[in-house]
């Protein structure tokens, strides 16, 4: 058997989704798991039934639960959820030096406010870290739908959108890591607060004006932290912004649905925004990030609904592109 091309790190819906996109367009590719019995019933299967449903392996996709296996690809895509990445790292840092590693995932790690490319280049001194974000659910891509992403990458980047862009999947190049990875991590926070806004019944107005005030706020953390605010209109960030504020297929705008319903948000499902928005408001004022500092209020229950309307609804009024 050759050797992988590709190594996909994290078999959840999304990770799994790139390893069958991926292996249609005839790459070799692991898909990793550190759960055996998992794998093992992926092998059996021939799919991820637990996470991914209905979307069959190519005869090229190898599910493994050997991490020397997957390191064996040159290419690595990292596709856990941000909280474990750094535990990812730390754990195999020896195999993954000296790859290329593409980070899968879309968050702010809490405690530090770090972006994965830099928690990755924390962990492993001269990582080749690049970013894989954009508007996709992992059922279109398995699907085969056509879907276009942001790859942000500071080097070998032509060869990289080569060997993972596909008919069905096409990615665009860019150098802003930081820019992609904030609009990929904050348009989670917004899509909550948008879900929050329908589920209570305040309209489809308030969610478009929620949703601009929000892009705003991302575009001012960007140039704060380094990116470039123009990142910020391309699909990383204005892309995902719309897609993930208009579908309930999303994790983050459901979980805002439910609490302005006055619901219980399903606890097992993995929700980035939640993490990404105390991350956010740890470090940074309400004058500069109202809407992500009145989420993280709310999710951690120290306002009310109402509360949390009514203080955005009494903030001065000032000039638009502000």
């Amino acid at each position: 058997m050759q050797d992988p091309q590709i190594g996909v790190l994290g078999a959840g819906a999304f990770g799994t989704a790139l390893a069958i996109a991926l292996a249609q367009a005839g790459r070799r590719v692991t898909l990793w798991a550190r759960d055996e019995a998992a794998v093992r019933a992926m092998a059996e299967a021939r799919e991820n039934v637990a996470r991914l449903p209905g979307a069959p392996f190519p005869e090229s996709l190898t599910p493994t639960a050997d991490m020397g296996q997957a390191a064996k690809a040159p290419v690595l895509l990292l596709a856990v959820p941000t909280q474990q990445l750094r535990g990812l790292a730390e754990a195999h840092a020896s195999r993954l030096a000296g790859h290329s590693l593409v980070a899968c995932c879309k968050g702010v790690e809490l405690g530090t406010g770090l972006l994965p490319t830099e928690v990755l280049g924390r962990v492993i001194p001269g990582a080749r870290a690049a970013v894989l974000t954009g508007p996709s659910f992992a059922v279109d891509i398995a699907r085969g739908k056509p879907t276009a992403l942001t790859l942000a990458t500071e080097s070998h980047g032509p060869e990289l959108q080569e060997l993972l862009a596909t008919h069905n999947l096409r990615l665009y190049l860019t150098e802003d890591r930081i820019g992609a990875q904030l609009g990929g991590a904050l348009k989670n926070v917004i899509a909550i607060a948008a879900g929050v806004v329908l589920g209570a019944g305040f309209g489809e107005s308030a969610r478009a004006a929620l949703m601009t005030r929000g892009f705003a706020e991302i575009g001012r953390l960007a140039q704060t932290r380094g990116g470039e605010r123009e990142t910020l209109f391309g699909l990383s960030g204005f892309g995902d912004l719309v897609l993930t504020c208009s579908s309930e297929m999303s994790r983050n705008f459901s979980h805002g649905l439910a609490i302005g319903r006055g619901e219980t948000p399903d606890p097992s499902r993995t929700v980035e925004g939640v993490m990404t928005a105390h991350a956010i408001a740890g470090q940074e004022s309400p004058d500069t990030m109202p809407v992500t500092c009145m989420v993280s209020a709310l999710l951690k229950g120290a306002v009310s609904l109402d509360e949390a309307k009514d203080l955005l609804l009494s903030r001065p009024v000032r000039h638009e592109r502000g």
